[in-house]
């Protein structure tokens, strides 16, 4: 967890879940710099799973390409029960248009993802995409 010293109250908190740190780590850039957000990073579904069971956040971004239990059984799960049933979810994924664990990136907002951003990722794209989740 990146947590900068003197955390404004009412900073945003934003999960990302991806397995490739470079990705991770220039996602967690974006989101800090552009929206002052403060970060947790998962570098597995399993510790996301436990992150979304222990604190509430303001918005997660989520790969579906995950080794363990994968994106999809982990957007599965948040929606089912958690502190984290409503929270918007970004998927960013490479796969815009392929299934994905046996889903659709279609079938992955039909389970609660509220927007997708494709790899690689546009910072505006993406910052965007964040900035209308948090403001839904």
């Amino acid at each position: 967890m990146r947590t900068p010293p003197g955390k404004p109250e009412g900073r945003r908190k934003i999960l990302i879940v991806d397995d490739q740190e470079p990705m991770r780590l220039l996602l967690a850039q974006f989101v800090e710099q552009e929206l002052g957000a403060e970060v947790t990073l998962a570098g597995t579904c399993e510790a996301a799973l436990r992150f979304v069971g222990e604190n509430a956040y303001d918005a997660i971004l989520l790969d579906l390409m995950m080794p363990g239990i994968g994106g999809a059984e982990l957007l599965r799960r948040t929606r089912a029960d958690s502190a984290n049933k409503t929270t918007p979810v970004v998927i960013v994924s490479v796969l815009v248009d392929a299934p994905v664990e046996g889903m659709s990136l279609g079938s992955a907002k039909a389970l609660g993802a509220n927007a997708v951003v494709s790899k690689p990722v546009d910072r505006r794209t993406l910052v965007a995409a964040v900035k209308a989740q948090l403001g839904a």
